[in-house]
């Protein structure tokens, strides 16, 4: 049982910690069958431990309590920056780390873009959801840290407009357009959560399982 159980925890570690990144469309969503499976086990594994409660009130919340500016990581690049970066391909950068090059493909839509203007660097859990979710209790850093996280998946890039139609949404009432990607969406969103000691609603994880049944198959 041991065995069986390291076994499973090391297959979906190795999921885990494949970059969320916005590559080619299809293939890059469909090409890893047994991790997606494994990784959506650990995921539903996951959310039972999550608490389910009632959302919050949107009291009090603040953009800049989050996010008061993005943190600075390598050299003059911050964390929009890095992440600009790290999804996109051919991209070039000025002296103070601004792309002012590239093309990134947005992963809920389909979209390639070819200028930094079209794209967004969208928190997979929106920081207003999060604030309602149990964040509004944490330290100022603590909200921090969780806006520029770079470790786990919950910052990706995604069209301007995709972005805006999701605002500050959770998957019970909005997913990606593109169902391939509803897997790798979902799967993240729980990693997110789990990390962070976030609840759940009902709704929410209702929709959440829903979206885990895409990985099926793939």
């Amino acid at each position: 049982m041991i065995l069986l159980s390291r076994t499973v925890h090391v297959a979906v570690l190795t999921f885990l910690v494949l970059p969320i990144v916005a590559v080619p469309p299809a293939a890059a969503d469909t090409r890893k069958q047994p991790q997606a499976e494994a990784g959506a086990a650990l995921a539903r594994h996951m959310l039972s431990q999550l608490k389910v409660a009632r959302a919050l009130s949107i009291r009090g919340y603040a953009h800049h309590r989050f996010l008061p500016r993005w943190a600075h990581h390598k050299g003059a690049c911050d964390t929009r920056e890095t992440v600009l970066a790290r999804d996109g391909r051919r991209v070039r950068k000025n002296a103070a780390c601004h792309p002012v090059k590239g093309f990134w493909y947005s992963p809920y839509d389909g979209k390639w873009l070819k200028s930094e203007k079209h794209v967004d660097v969208d928190h997979i859990v929106p920081l207003s959801y999060a604030w309602r979710s149990g964040a509004s209790r944490w330290s100022q850093a603590r909200r921090r840290a969780f806006a520029n996280d770079l470790t786990r998946p919950e910052l990706i890039v995604v069209s301007h407009s995709a972005n805006i139609a999701k605002g500050g949404q959770g998957p019970q009432s909005w997913r990606p357009a593109r169902r391939a990607y509803w897997c790798r969406y979902a799967t993240s969103w729980i990693t997110v959560k789990h990390h962070y000691r976030l609840f759940v609603t009902k709704k929410e994880k209702k929709a959440l399982l829903n979206m885990l049944r895409t990985c099926r198959g793939r």
